[in-house]
């Protein structure tokens, strides 16, 4: 394995600060007159960061999967090389 392995890029790109300091500005700016309820507002922020959260894990669980192959295919080739000689 690599010491920067993607799935490790992915689940420390989004810190659990940023996601939150994001959510505060997007309810600070929408509360400034929209005319749709900022309840509504945040409930929806709400829902779309668990999905994007959801989004996110999924993405890691792919990231890893990709890297699990990628080290099948190698060793595979290794394999091949070892039996061609």
């Amino acid at each position: 394995s690599t010491p920067n392995a993607p799935e490790d890029d992915v689940a420390n790109r989004y810190s659990r600060t940023e996601r939150t300091t994001y959510s505060r500005y997007s309810r600070d700016a929408n509360s400034s007159g929209n005319s749709v309820p900022s309840n509504a507002l945040e409930k929806r922020i709400e829902e779309l960061e668990r999905e994007l959260a959801k989004e996110r894990q999924e993405n890691v669980r792919l990231m890893k999967i990709t890297q699990d192959k990628e080290e099948l295919i190698v060793k595979l080739k290794e394999e091949i090389d070892l039996l061609n000689r």
